[in-house]
């Protein structure tokens, strides 16, 4: 997919076997293969967030202390690591910020800090098994959704990743908790004034984002 803006910022781009006591387990009933295959294979076909599924990706840093509030590429809302690869090469004085909201229904924010101090949380961790970027989140921390002590739902990371910049993790963990009734793409413009952000802004850049793509699909 081109790019959907033009701006000024930059945006280029075992142990081994022999001493091992193995056990046999019987596994003559070959669905246990098949049941695993199949969770595996649900996984594996999620299917991407189209553009109409996509509300926005955002990126929100401060350069000399000035806020900056710039449109990313819609194909970033699919992969976490390419977002927190695009993240690391903005010029944030303490780093950048990334939103990501799917459908008004999920969330998903990330804050990179050079290049080994990265931050993620969603404000819905059910999304895991339904959108990639939400099935990242979860494998980025090695959990599953509903198992141990992760959530079936609900918010899920480090939601201390705004706690420098006014928003507590219990604060955000309640607009996580709010978007149910406002949406995700709400919840991100509350994030964004809590960190004092330009919210004015922030809604510009949102209301001509798709209208970037027109744009370019004219050319």
């Amino acid at each position: 997919m081109s790019d959907r803006f033009d701006s000024s910022v930059d945006l280029d781009e075992r142990v081994g076997f022999d001493d091992v006591d193995l056990v046999v387990t019987d596994l003559d009933d070959e669905s246990d293969y098949d049941d695993v295959d199949d969770d595996y294979d649900d996984v594996d076909d999620l299917d991407d967030a189209t553009d109409d599924d996509i509300d926005f990706v955002v990126a929100l840093y401060r350069e000399d202390g000035l806020p900056t509030i710039v449109p990313l590429d819609a194909d970033l809302a699919n992969d976490l690591d390419a977002l927190i690869a695009q993240l690391q090469r903005l010029p944030g004085d303490a780093g950048a910020t990334g939103l990501a909201s799917i459908n008004r229904e999920v969330l998903v924010a990330v804050r990179a800090r050079g290049p080994r101090h990265v931050q993620v949380m969603t404000s819905d961790i059910y999304y895991a098994d339904v959108w990639p970027i939400v099935r990242d989140v979860a494998d980025y921390f090695g959990v599953e959704p509903g198992e141990g002590e992760t959530p079936e739902d609900g918010p899920f990371g480090d939601l201390s990743l705004f706690a420098d910049q006014g928003l507590k993790e219990e604060s955000l963990e309640a607009l996580s908790l709010d978007d149910e009734d406002t949406g995700s793409d709400e919840m991100a413009e509350r994030i964004v004034r809590a960190i004092r952000f330009d919210s004015a802004t922030f809604e510009q850049v949102i209301d001509d984002y798709w209208d970037g793509e027109d744009d370019s699909e004219d050319d």
